[in-house]
This record gives C-alpha cells, structure tokens and sequence, in this order.
C-alpha cells in the first residue's frame, strides 16, 4: 500500500507473515527494501513491515525522476514516516531491523521513541559520523587507489585529498541535481560504493545495473551525507543511554570496507542490553550468505 505522509510524499509498505511485528529499515539512504528482506526473520513467527524509505523504491515520488523526492526529505521525516506506518498498523511495539544507513535509522528512531522499540538487530552498523563518512568517501581511498582516483576524479573542483571529503560529496550532490551530467554523476558515485567490494555497476544481478537505481541512490545518499543526515556529529553515541535498556544484537565485519568496525565496537562498549557478533570477512549487506544467516539466527533467538 502507498501510505500518504504528507510533504507530497507517499510511503510503499508492505507485510507477510504472522506473529510479532517486525520492521525493516534498509541501508542507503535510498536502497529500498527487496522481497528478501523477509528472508531475515521467520515468517511464522514474526510479521514482518517492509518500507520504502522516502524518494526511492516504490516510494512516490522517486528521487531518479524527480528532484521534488529531496524535499521534506530528512532523518527526521522518516522517522515520523514509521510513527505513522506504525499507528496505521495498530502497532503498539516491534522489533526493529535496520541495516547499514538502516541502523543509524534505527538507533536514531530507537531514540526517539523507546517504547515502541521491543528489540533490536543492527548488521554493517554505521553511526553517520563525520568520521564514518570521511572514511568511506576518503581515507579508504588509500586501499583502492584505482577506484579512488576514477571517484575523485569526477569532481576534480573538490580536491583529491582524503580531507576534502566533505567538499566532494557537495560536489557530487550538486551534480546529481543538473540533468546535463547528473547521470554520468550517479555512475561514477556507484562505482565507487560497489568497487570497494570488488564488485561493478555493469555486472549483471547487480541492483547498480539499473540505471534509474544509480540515479536515485546518488541523489539521496549525497542528499542525506551533504547535510550530516541532520544529525548532531556522535549524536548516536551520546543519546545512548536512551536506547541501553532495549535488547540488541550488533552484526558486524571486521574488515567491513564500508562501515570501520570501531563504530560498532564502541556503541556495545556502554549499550548494556546489547550483544556484539564479530563475522570474520568482508561483508557489509544484510543480504550477503554470512551476514544475512548471522541476523536470521539473531532474529530467531528473540522467539527461542
């Protein structure tokens, strides 16, 4: 169903299953939720949400066709998008997934409203710290400098140092925006998010295959990371304390190329109700054969 929210945006969500509510966050911001997402719980025992996040997936409208999809477009929008998903759906509580820019969504929602939060399962934990992002659109530069040099040098107005990362995703967010070169934009930015994986926007299977996709997940992720998410820098970390009390199972790779592990380590150092698995790899998605076993068996456990 589209689930009108206002600011002339209307939300997708969808459920299966039957049991305890669950609902999944996707990473991004902009990936959208796929039919696999209700492969993370068992759909006999939970019911499960899946929701588009604003401007992408089937979302209206999608931020690939219409640089309208940015307005009224923040973290702070979502997270009264799934206030109101959840009052439509007679939830009282639920367990919340969240993976990727999924976590810091849910940690921030977590937050903002902990009685509605039962239980929580976070994979390829990001906190959208200044940090982080200096990370993955800088310093990881220095073990992909192939990719590296391609992804800087798109925006070569901003500089290639890893410091001028802030700049170059201003760059690229003002880019995406100009329909002239907002395309050849989009490739590039996606490059670079799948490159460090090893993996290319031209292999076949993969959701950056789609042009459209490209276009939409540059647009919001820039959107979203030019500004800081409109989150205060660790403001995940210091509001903590509002969250420690709610069970969680933090996921994470320790060589995850995306996400540095120190995030994660550092938020189940002082969450006292959580519990931190370490996955011995690379992976980064929810959906990836390790991590997406790994939540499975987090997601079972909480009805053992």
């Amino acid at each position: 169903m589209l689930l009108d929210t206002g600011q002339g945006h209307q939300i997708y969500v969808e459920q299966r299953g039957e049991g305890i509510p669950a609902l999944v966050l996707h990473g991004g911001p902009g990936s959208g939720c796929t039919p696999a997402h209700y492969d993370l719980f068992d759909l006999n025992r939970f019911r499960v949400t899946l929701m588009d996040q604003r401007g992408c997936g089937r979302s209206q409208p999608n931020a690939a066709d219409q640089l309208s999809a940015l307005d009224g477009n923040t973290t702070h929008d979502l997270i009264q998008d799934i206030e109101q998903v959840r009052q439509s759906l007679g939830v009282d509580q639920w367990v919340v997934f969240g993976g990727s820019w999924g976590s810091t969504l849910a940690m921030v929602y977590a937050a903002a409203h902990p009685h509605r939060v039962s239980a929580m399962v976070l994979a390829g934990v990001a906190t959208t710290t200044a940090r982080d992002l200096q990370w993955l659109y800088g310093d990881i530069g220095n073990l992909f400098p192939q990719a590296y040099n391609a992804f800087t040098g798109h925006v070569p107005e901003a500089g290639v140092a890893p410091e001028d990362t802030p700049a170059r995703i201003a760059a690229y967010a003002a880019r995406l925006r100009d329909p002239s070169v907002c395309q050849a934009a989009a490739d590039a930015w996606c490059q670079w998010e799948t490159g460090i994986f090893g993996g290319d926007i031209r292999q076949e299977g993969s959701r950056y295959a789609d042009p459209r996709f490209r276009l939409g997940f540059a647009r919001l992720v820039t959107h979203y990371f030019t500004n800081g998410a409109w989150l205060d820098d660790g403001q995940i970390q210091r509001d903590v304390g509002l969250i420690a009390h709610i069970p969680c199972t933090l996921i994470h790779s320790r060589f995850d190329t995306s996400c540095p592990f120190r995030a994660a380590w550092d938020l189940s150092c002082v969450w006292h109700a959580s519990t931190l698995q370490v996955l011995e790899g690379m992976t980064h998605s929810a959906l990836d054969t390790d991590m997406k076993d790994a939540v499975r068996h987090a997601t079972d456990a909480l009805v053992l």
